[in-house]
């Protein structure tokens, strides 16, 4: 079967699946009816290998045999094919009769090209911290150094009662770590009360007197302690190996682990940012802060008037991109507009093959993957309406993702957030709250999006099965643009467009990257102050004469505008507005010019020179005769009054 110049080869998998070549054809608009394989990594290989040897580039309905394809077309130099399982996912089912709509999604989606994320690189020359409290850390450190590399082994207090080593090969310290910062290949930490074991220990380990603290440096960490982590995020810091102490298959897994970093790795650069519309800053005011907040590795910082990310510290988290309300801090991986393409091939090829009321299945490829298929071969499998979508990190996904996905046509998100990601979710709950308010108030009901904090199989089996609300219809077909306010833009209007409670302005109870501001017009001068502070445009003016504008469509409430305000003039309200008000941009305040009181030149808002004559007037500068009307003229005029010359034409006569 092709489609898009590209072969599919498909396999029932010695006949465990139902599959339908005649509707599967039409569902994917191919050019032809494929044959149903029923053994094609076994006895029909040779098949495999015609269709290798023959045809463009292969997409293999089958990731469990992923190895042997992928092996055998490297012996054949052909191009290397891609995968996609449709078995755990759909085909393993006791609802697997209905899920040829749901196939058909997985394929069309698995057929877009998704280009290489942009990486760094880390290099590491193998020396280990060891950190531990007892002999299995002890153990770690001996076969560790026994490989000739240099090891340290800090025994966390109080150290008692451990048998000294019979050759001590690596470095041996008591003490408690403080601080843990750093990455593969460069990682510090602080330690308090530092003491280095004294070597006429006899029967158990005796230590010197300690030092007030001491800094180490390791390439990798190993973390025995069966203490909290040392880092936020834990294991997901590259380099950094945790196991519990009383657990002999993870310490070994650990250990080997630790082995193999040695040498230089490519890590995938997570973020970028766009520092022209970051709201971090401006004029040494502090605006949003949402992204430094969020990160659980510390790898963000100010810089200046934005914010810098350090891609070696930086563990994938995404909360900083879901949360960032311009978009200057995009996710990258995996690399280009994959997400925004992926998501309305995989609803809209749902919907042609006939599938009705998907319920998307966000998770991530390690802990969300493996629960799919624990539930698939122990459990009843996915019902055929929960259509998977994997992504790197459940928590990069923000408010725009989620009403994009609803726009399109999924009737519910089921975000799946447990394993690694689950102690940090606190950015996609506030996400999944904000749109409950949205839709709840635009009459769609809430619970359309849902957070499975699962790590049991059964658990999210039984989650899987409740009863999902009405799509909302009809489901939007654009395309999804890069820019984030653009995104939500789209999203809104189309939810708004065929809601069931007609409204113009939504009041919004919580924290959102929308809403308006209201000028106090008495102490407003147009100074233009907010203008130059404002990261989205939303605040602006023109050349011709003074004035004020706002586009509420781009406002993100970052406060700088209320930050750098000399007067005090500008309040703050979170709402949702539709219409020509999201669109359209207003006139907050207009004034005549100031005319120059000589020549009639415009000097500057009227407000604006008033009030700056009223403040002034009695300044000792201002005392003497004449000297305020200085401010009531134009630039030039001023010199020829103060001066006597003539900044045009030089000094008078």
């Amino acid at each position: 079967m092709k489609v898009s110049d590209r072969r599919i080869l498909v396999c029932s998998c010695e006949g465990t699946m139902p599959l339908d070549p005649r509707r599967l054809a039409q569902a994917l608009a191919a050019d032809e009816v494929p044959p149903l394989h029923r053994h094609l990594c076994r006895s029909e290989i040779g098949r495999f290998r015609e269709a290798l040897a023959d045809d463009p580039p292969l997409l293999v309905c089958c990731t469990q045999e992923a190895p042997l394809f992928t092996r055998l077309a490297a012996e054949m130099e052909r191009p290397k094919p891609d995968f996609v399982d449709i078995r755990d996912r759909a085909g393993w089912s006791d609802e697997a009769g209905r899920a040829l709509p749901k196939i058909a999604a997985l394929i069309a989606e698995a057929l877009l090209p998704v280009p290489p994320a942009p990486t760094v690189t880390l290099s590491s020359g193998g020396a280990v911290l060891v950190y531990c409290r007892d002999e299995a850390g002890l153990e770690a450190a001996e076969r560790l150094a026994a490989e000739s590399r240099p090891v340290t082994c800090l025994v966390a207090p109080p150290a008692e009662k451990l048998l000294p080593p019979a050759v001590r090969n690596f470095t041996l310290l008591r003490g408690r770590v403080t601080r843990a910062d750093g990455y593969l290949g460069a990682f510090g930490l602080s330690v308090d009360r530092p003491t280095t074991a004294a070597v006429s220990a006899r029967g158990a380990l005796m230590f010197d007197s300690p030092a007030e603290a001491a800094e180490l440096a390791a390439d990798v960490i190993l973390d025995l302690s069966g203490a909290s982590p040392l880092f936020r995020e834990g294991s997901r810091r590259i380099g950094y190996l945790r196991a519990d102490p009383a657990a002999p298959a993870a310490v070994e897994r650990a250990i080997a682990d630790a082995r193999r970093l040695v040498g230089t790795f490519d890590k995938p650069r997570y973020v970028t940012v766009d520092p022209s519309l970051c709201a971090h800053s401006r004029h040494d005011k502090l605006g949003c802060t949402k992204c430094l907040d969020a990160c659980p590795s510390s790898s963000i910082r100010a810089a200046g008037d934005h914010v810098a990310i350090d891609p070696y510290g930086c563990s994938g988290h995404g909360a900083c991109a879901a949360v960032c309300p311009t978009g200057a801090i995009a996710y990258v991986m995996p690399a280009g507009a994959a997400l925004s393409d992926r998501l309305p091939v995989l609803l809209a090829a749902y919907r042609r093959a006939g599938g009705t009321g998907p319920q998307l299945l966000v998770h991530d490829g390690r802990q969300g993957e493996a629960l799919i298929r624990a539930v698939a071969r122990h459990d009843r499998g996915l019902p055929a309406a929960v259509v998977p979508f994997a992504v790197n990190e459940v928590t990069a996904l923000g408010l725009d993702f989620i009403l994009t996905a609803l726009a399109h046509g999924a009737a519910r998100l089921l975000l799946l957030a447990g394993g690694p990601s689950g102690d940090d979710t606190e950015t996609l709950t506030a996400a999944a709250r904000q749109a409950d308010e949205i839709l709840a108030g635009l009459g769609y009901g809430k619970d359309r999006v849902v957070l499975l904090d699962q790590t049991d199989p059964l658990g999210l089996a039984k989650a899987l099965r409740t009863p999902a609300p009405k799509p909302i219809e009809p489901a939007a077909a654009y395309q999804i643009p890069g820019r984030r306010r653009e995104v939500f833009a789209l999203a809104l209007t189309h939810l708004h467009g065929h809601a069931p409670i007609s409204v113009d302005v939504l009041p919004l109870a919580g924290p959102a990257p929308f809403g308006r501001i209201i000028l106090d017009q008495a102490k407003c001068t147009v100074c233009l102050a907010c203008v130059g502070a404002c990261p989205t445009a939303a605040l602006g003016t023109d050349q011709a004469r003074p004035l004020l504008s706002f586009h509420e469509g781009s406002c993100v409430q970052c406060n700088l505008c209320r930050a750098v305000c000399p007067e005090d003039a500008i309040a703050l309200e979170r709402r949702l507005v539709f219409g020509a008000a999201w669109s359209d941009r207003q006139v907050l305040k207009e004034e005549d010019d100031f005319p120059c009181i000589v020549c009639g030149k415009p000097v500057g808002p009227r407000s604006t020179v008033e009030r700056i004559v009223h403040r002034l007037t009695g300044h000792p500068m201002f005392r003497e005769p004449g000297k305020i009307d200085l401010l009531k003229m134009c630039e030039h005029c001023r010199v020829v009054a103060q001066w006597g010359v003539d900044g045009r034409d030089g000094p008078k006569a």
